[in-house]
């Protein structure tokens, strides 16, 4: 990754961005964006008036970042929305919401997707705690020169998913009477949706959720040393589980219907984060 494009978006954030303590940094993905409104908002900065990120692309990702306070009056850096891979998008802009999170303090970023469902005992609506993740692919955002801001040339991927943090949102999903189940997400490059023979191998491999984002930046994050949690939503069930053809109107649909569910869970996770 070539660095001159973080010192430059960095850069281009307006003065109230710099002196923020955010104790956490949130990275909203598709369902997600109703839990901004939950905070109260002090900044706000388009994606496209960051340098190197550009707006959002994809229906569901609002492309805003936010600095907003809780209740209890701390920090928090909200994205809402990200940039994918499949948008033709350099790894820069993939990464960018964890590597600004890193340097603007944030000890603690939650990642949070939209996801189809592999393991049978799910179904649309619910939520999985990321407890690890599979990429299978060759393609990674910590290829090129080593740069230490990313720890060390190799770093350890035991722990991506910080464990206490993993409880933390068992916690904050038992606030709401939802015996939030944990599991393993497969990153899917798309834009296609994977196929039903794709599906079965990811299943036999040990993976629940499948999507198209999370892991880079997860991966990115947890080498920068910020502690790291993952949600997924599953809107939909996989290719070949229920044998119904996949619809990206249906995961908006499904993510609408349930979005104060989810709103709920990352308010509460901050809150008992924050206490």
């Amino acid at each position: 990754m070539d660095k001159r494009v973080f010192d430059e978006a960095l850069a281009s954030l307006p003065p109230a961005l710099h002196a923020a303590k955010p104790f956490a940094a949130l990275l909203l993905g598709s369902g997600w964006n109703q839990a901004a409104a939950g905070l109260r908002i002090e900044c706000e900065v388009p994606y496209s008036d960051i340098a190197g990120f550009g707006a959002a692309t994809v229906v569901g990702h609002a492309g805003r970042l936010l600095l907003a306070r809780t209740k209890r009056g701390g920090q928090v850096l909200v994205f809402c929305g990200r940039r994918h891979w499949y948008e033709g998008c350099e790894w820069e802009q993939v990464v960018m919401p964890a590597v600004l999170a890193h340097r603007l303090g944030a000890p603690v970023f939650l990642v949070t997707n939209a996801a189809g469902g592999i393991r049978a005992s799910l179904q649309p609506g619910d939520m999985v705690i990321l407890r690890d993740h599979l990429r299978l692919s060759p393609l990674t955002p910590l290829r090129g020169p080593h740069d230490p801001e990313f720890g060390p040339r190799f770093p350890d991927q035991s722990r991506v998913y910080d464990p206490a943090l993993v409880e933390l949102l068992r916690a904050a999903g038992a606030r709401q009477g939802l015996g939030l189940t944990d599991g393993v997400y497969v990153l899917s490059c798309g834009p296609a949706y994977e196929t039903p023979a794709e599906i079965r191998a990811y299943g036999i491999l040990g993976a629940d959720v499948v999507g198209m984002s999370t892991v880079p930046e997860a991966m990115v994050a947890s080498a920068c040393g910020m502690r790291v949690a993952g949600v997924s939503f599953v809107s939909n069930m996989a290719a070949g589980v229920t044998g119904k053809l996949l619809d990206g109107d249906d995961v908006v649909d499904c993510a609408a219907r349930h979005a104060g569910r989810l709103s709920r869970l990352v308010l509460d996770f901050l809150d008992l984060l924050e206490g």
